[in-house]
């Protein structure tokens, strides 16, 4: 059985974990581990059906365990993505990675060992086959990158194990399969499907701009409920706020300081924290400091939550020392929107932490950003604007001085709504054509707080 992103009936769903209290009901775990390079990440995002294994070629990056919840055909499980297992290594930089995959098997139910397929066997596969029947774990052994045959299955044999699927992570090829195989003699829970999904929201930042004094004001001032749900790693931990009967998971953050295993500069750290923050988000609250003003950082991990496709709210923090500092707000915001031209479509706030000054406004600000991300406009409306806006404006192409013409519009998905245009001639529109048909649709249709992917179809002649 295929797995196709095109085909919403093998896609795997994420969903919420059910909470009964502060309890957690538990589901079967399964680990993805292997040498580096053979396709684990990619799987662990074809599975999850969306982006959310960051892929990073830095020293650090890829270091940790990431965890996500999903179901296949109705049973829920944990899925654990891991960095590339290199036994007996000395290098600093896989040493992390290897003890993270060990610590993942360890914990997993069964474990779903990734090999390359194009590649052939290779020593470092038998040394962790070796390892693996040792330990005693279940296994399933997943032959990678095999587009069109199972041919190099055959090769693996030797290294003992029941199972062994051909697989293409990259195309879907045999996921379906893989997951029926893997789940087979599982403990079988059902997905929560009864509760709805918090609104998920990233604190992010650089350093000391009041992440933590933020997240801890919101959990006391409101009074509410909060149960810890394992985050990204097992060494963080999210929060989860009801307020008004509405729900907020607070992605966790505080690991950002965290630098014994990581020798790069703090700031590369914020940087790689905030970005597995961001891919587990719906919308990112990005802080700013009101007493330091702007900083390149603030623009770096700005660029990062452009990048996720997720929502987005920009918070200048401190706002309480604004008198004491002469501080307007008129001049800070175009501080802000000079800095940050890309998310223009943000909305600003200002808040305190110190005081609780403008953290209602902030939710709120949120739970619209999140009703924006998933809001479709009909493909009627659509083309009508479309139809104005050449009106006004004429088509442009990007390269040469051939007229080209929309043909038709349409809304192809959502968070972040995504658009697919129609042309009469085989050639690219204009970016600034495109920045205006952008401009043209947050005009009519609103889209406060989240990028619009604009996608071109061609003729061909």
């Amino acid at each position: 059985m295929d797995l196709l992103l095109s085909d919403s009936y093998y896609r795997v769903r994420p969903f919420g974990l059910s909470i009964r209290g502060a309890l957690l009901i538990p589901i079967p775990r399964i680990a993805l581990v292997g040498r580096p390079n053979v396709g684990k990440s990619t799987l662990f995002n074809r599975i999850c059906g969306r982006r959310k294994a960051i892929t990073d070629g830095r020293p650090g990056s890829t270091r940790d365990r990431n965890y996500a919840q999903v179901s296949w055909q109705g049973a829920a499980f944990e899925l654990v993505d891991t960095g590339g297992l290199l036994l007996g290594s000395h290098d600093p930089l896989l040493g992390p990675a290897t003890d993270q995959a060990q610590r993942a098997i360890e914990e997993a139910d069964l474990v779903v060992f990734v090999v390359d397929g194009r590649a052939g066997l290779l020593p470092d596969d038998a040394a962790i086959a070796r390892e693996l029947r040792r330990g005693g774990k279940r296994v399933v052994l997943a032959v990678n990158k095999l587009e069109a045959a199972s041919d190099g299955v055959a090769e693996f044999a030797s290294l003992g194990f029941e199972r062994a699927l051909p697989i293409s992570a990259e195309h879907g090829r045999g996921v379906g399969d893989l997951l029926d195989a893997a789940l087979e003699g599982l403990p079988r829970v059902a997905p929560a499907e009864d509760e709805p999904k918090p609104l998920r929201i990233a604190l992010v930042g650089r350093p000391n701009v009041g992440k933590s004094s933020l997240l801890n004001r919101l959990l006391g001032e409101e009074r509410a409920v909060v149960s810890p749900i394992a985050g990204t790693t097992r060494d963080a931990v999210d929060s989860l706020l009801e307020r008004g009967g509405k729900r907020y998971l607070f992605v966790d953050t505080a690991g950002i300081r965290r630098v014994r295993l990581l020798k790069e500069n703090v700031d590369h750290v914020s940087v790689v924290q905030a970005r597995r923050s961001i891919e587990r988000c719906d919308v990112a609250v990005l802080i700013l400091d009101a007493e330091e003003g702007m900083r390149e950082m603030d623009a770096t991990i700005a660029g990062y939550v452009q990048e996720a496709g997720c929502g987005v709210v920009l918070a200048v923090n401190k706002w309480d020392v604004a008198a004491d500092r002469a501080l307007k707000q008129r001049a800070f915001e175009e501080d802000v929107r000079d800095d940050l031209k890309f998310l223009a479509y943000a909305p600003v706030l200002f808040i305190s932490a110190r005081s609780g000054k403008g953290l209602g406004a902030l939710l709120k600000a949120a739970e619209r950003v999140q009703v924006a991300r998933q809001q479709r406009v009909t493909t009627g409306e659509l083309n009508r604007l479309l139809a104005r806006a050449a009106e006004s404006f004429a088509p442009k192409a990007a390269k040469g001085g051939h007229p080209v013409r929309i043909l038709y519009g349409t809304q192809v998905g959502i968070a972040p709504p995504t658009f697919v245009l129609s042309l009469s001639h085989p050639v690219d529109l204009h970016f600034s054509y495109k920045r205006y048909i952008e401009n043209q649709i947050r005009r009519g249709f609103g889209f406060e707080g989240t990028p619009i992917v604009l996608k071109v179809k061609t003729r061909r002649h």
